[in-house]
Formats: C-alpha cells, sequence, structure tokens
C-alpha cells in the first residue's frame, strides 16, 4: 500500500472521529500502516475508548486496528470497585436480553471482568453493552461463555442461507465450515462492516457455540 493510501486513510479516519460527538478527537493520535490503523492517547471513559474504535473500524479501507487508548478517569468521576461492581449487577439485571443469575462481574482497579454461561452470542454481547458506559469503568473484559441448549439441524445451510438473504454480505465470497457447534468463517469482503455482518449471522445459528473468524479484508 502506497504512502498516499495510507495518508488518505489516516485522513478519513480522523474525519471519521471527528463526526462523533461522543469523541474527543483532539486528544486521539492516528497512525495508518498498509490498512493497519492505530489509536493512540489518553480519553476519559472506556465509552469514548469503545466509540473510537468501532468508528475507526467502519473506515472503509480499515483492514486491522490497534486501540491503545489509554482511559484516564477524571477525580469528579472515579468510583471505587465496589460501588462498579454494584451498578454493573444492577444494570445487569435491568437489561432483559441478559439471562437472570448466569452473569459474574469482578471489578479490579476499574477495571471489569465478565463470566458465567449463556445461551446466545447476543445475550453475551448485551451483557457487555449493559456495563460499558458506567461511570468509573476502565476496560471490561468479556469471559462469558456460549452454550447452547441444542445443536439444531444443518448449521452450515442456515448460515449460509442467512448470508444470502443479507443486502450487506456478500455470500459467494464467504466459505462455511460447522462441526460440533464450531463454525469457521473463511474467505474475503470487502470491509470491517461486512465482517462483522456475517459473524453475528454466524452466531445468530441455532447450536452455535464457537465462531472462528478467518475472514480477510479486501479494500
Amino acid at each position: 500500500m502506497s504512502k498516499a493510501i495510507d495518508t488518505d486513510l489516516k485522513h478519513d479516519v480522523e474525519k471519521e472521529l471527528e463526526f462523533n460527538p461522543a469523541i474527543d478527537a483532539t486528544k486521539i493520535g492516528i497512525a495508518a500502516s498498509d490498512g493497519v490503523v492505530t489509536l493512540t492517547g489518553v480519553v476519559g471513559s472506556y465509552t469514548e475508548k469503545w466509540s473510537a474504535e468501532e468508528a475507526a473500524k467502519h473506515v472503509l479501507g480499515v483492514k486491522a486496528l490497534a486501540n491503545d487508548l489509554e482511559v484516564v478517569i477524571d477525580t469528579a468521576e472515579y468510583r471505587n470497585d465496589s460501588d462498579i461492581a454494584r451498578s454493573a449487577l444492577d444494570a445487569l439485571k435491568w437489561n432483559f436480553s441478559v439471562p437472570k443469575d448466569k452473569v459474574q462481574v469482578t471489578v479490579s482497579k476499574g477495571w471489569m471482568t465478565l463470566e458465567g454461561e449463556v445461551e446466545w452470542d447476543y445475550q453475551r454481547r448485551a451483557a457487555a453493552n449493559s456495563v460499558r458506559s458506567l461511570r468509573g469503568v476502565r476496560g471490561v473484559t468479556n469471559d462469558i461463555v456460549v452454550r447452547p441448549k441444542a445443536f439444531e439441524g444443518d448449521v452450515k445451510d442456515k448460515i449460509q442461507a442467512a448470508f444470502k438473504r443479507s443486502a450487506e454480505i456478500e455470500s459467494k465470497n464467504i466459505g462455511v465450515q460447522a462441526t460440533d457447534g464450531t463454525v469457521t468463517l473463511s474467505g474475503t469482503v470487502h470491509s470491517w462492516a461486512e465482517r462483522e455482518n456475517a459473524l453475528n449471522a454466524a452466531w445468530s445459528a441455532p447450536g452455535v457455540k464457537n465462531v472462528i473468524d478467518r475472514i480477510a479484508i479486501e479494500a
């Protein structure tokens, strides 16, 4: 990839971050090399760090991302680990998509770890979404395991059919293999967003407990 293309990609990521009102782009440094974007600097919350990552990933031409942003909590926003843990339990309790009493929370120096078992990936993601924006949180590790009740039907056929129904996925470019609840996706897509759509579609098939991502982005 030429330096000119890297420069254009860096500019596009800068503009995308500036466009998002939840991000203070003036505090974020951006580097781009061969489609790999690196974010550096300091942000005031984990939500802002996550928002910057999501914004950058969805810029056309981004093939990989290193999020080296540091979360520094302002003194006025500081909360001890016990307060954060209690807030997290409340947030999980009020989220209808998170199964009751299935997720455990550990907080250490503002960093939260989620553990437990759920039947669907959307429940796993819902748990992380519930706690990401809590005050005082510096980071979230989602160690929740997806353990479906049963392996139903031909998972491969279900996923391929979902790809064909999607306007955002070129199904002919993605290979699907499924064995004992583990799905492996391979092939190429044109953007990070298309890859995420493919992964989400695979996770949505009944009986899927793990998805291995071997999809390459070719802008």
